[in-house]
């Protein structure tokens, strides 16, 4: 069974993109399902047919699905919703606003993705593709199953023995809803199904990332910071997609001043993402919806190979967090400690390889502190980085 996840900055055509994957593994003989996590869906659109928040047949072997907020948090998180729901009508507030705070922010796309331990628990499913919503929400979610993990262990035992004692006299001096047993197992519940959710997408030889881009200068920026994130939270990446390339046919001074500036942004992705794989979608003549069209765009990007294949094994780099600080590691196979320089510009890092130059974009967490050491150790180059206090130059 394999996992893949598509993510990219909103508009780069991800959606487009998930979906020809995953026509292209049916065709192929895979029972796949692709399912949207993004709010604003657009999957049905590709399709060109109608979806529903269940899986629905739309080709041979193939399922879509479009996740709906209101079912999904039924399904999930209905117990702990509706004691919310009765705590904010004790509080005074009207029925529909005290309906829509019970759903935690975050929670609708959450619940989303607890689809994908749904899909490969049943075994109804050979490739799991999933349309995730734009970056930021994307890596905000991913990071949400590790705090749940801390609080599950350190946090809500206590919580559930401090109501247990107290809920009774609570109760009867003010009327208030305290959560009981049912509420406390439906949230441990929750949380159990984070853990599974993460261990899922952790397995390298389960599931892995693909960032889509264009060839944007922004579009990159973003792109590059996102890999360093899925570094830092333990999550795979193998394989980069450029989406809509102007093709050389394309004429006029226009396309060829759009052209120039893609071929230079091109060398930014490579040299950005080294060394992943970087696969290139044309620009096509036409909008990019219904079977045939993301037939076209499967073919373009995969050719003869198997879409569900893994292109890389192993992590670029690492990214670990150290008392105080984090550590970054890249593999640097062949190369002196004087072959290699680190300096730190804003939210990006120079390295300087011998006579190559690589630039990463590094996350909020690392751009806010500064270098404390960067050494060479069997073939890697490893930099920490710490606040101001803890630095040395």
């Amino acid at each position: 069974m394999r996992i893949i996840l598509y993510t990219g900055k909103g508009g780069v055509g991800k959606t487009s993109t998930a979906a020809a994957t995953a026509l292209r593994c049916a065709e192929r003989g895979q029972r796949t399902i692709v399912l949207s996590t993004d709010i604003a869906h657009s999957l049905a659109d590709s399709f060109e047919m109608p979806l529903a928040p269940e899986p629905v047949q739309v080709a041979p072997n193939l399922w879509a699905q479009e996740s709906d907020v209101y079912f999904n948090v039924a399904r999930y998180y209905g117990v702990v919703k509706e004691w919310m729901h009765t705590l904010f009508t004790w509080r005074g507030l009207d029925d529909m606003m005290a309906e829509e705070l019970a759903i935690v922010p975050g929670m609708d796309e959450l619940a989303s993705l607890f689809w994908i331990a749904e899909h490969h628990d049943s075994g109804a499913f050979d490739t799991i593709i999933v349309d995730c919503a734009p970056t930021g929400e994307t890596l905000r979610l991913l990071a949400v199953p590790e705090s749940a993990r801390w609080w599950l262990e350190k946090i809500f035992p206590v919580q559930r023995r401090i109501v247990q004692m107290t809920g009774p006299m609570v109760r009867r001096m003010t009327g208030m809803p305290v959560p009981d047993d049912a509420v406390f197992a439906a949230g441990e519940a929750l949380f159990r199904r984070l853990d599974r959710m993460h261990s899922l997408l952790a397995d390298s030889e389960l599931s892995t990332v693909r960032l889509v881009v264009n060839a944007e200068k922004m579009v990159i920026k973003e792109a590059q910071r996102t890999y360093t994130y899925l570094n830092l939270y333990g999550y795979v990446v193998d394989l980069v997609i450029c989406n809509r390339l102007l093709p050389e046919e394309a004429e006029g001074s226009y396309f060829t001043t759009w052209r120039e500036q893609q071929a230079r942004h091109w060398r930014l992705i490579e040299e950005g993402f080294a060394p992943l794989p970087i696969r290139a979608v044309p620009y096509f003549e036409q909008e990019v919806v219904g079977l045939e069209m993301l037939r076209r765009l499967g073919a373009a990007l995969f050719g003869d190979d198997d879409p569900s294949a893994i292109f890389y094994h192993g992590r670029a780099y690492e990214v670990q967090r150290l008392d105080g600080g984090y550590r970054l590691e890249l593999a640097l196979p062949f190369m002196e400690k004087g072959d290699v320089a680190a300096k730190r510009v804003g939210d990006e890092l120079l390295l300087e390889v011998g006579p190559y130059r690589r630039t990463l974009v590094l996350p909020r967490a690392l751009a806010e502190l500064q270098i404390s050491t960067a050494h060479m150790n069997e073939g890697k180059l490893r930099i920490t980085f710490k606040g101001a206090d803890n630095a040395r130059t």
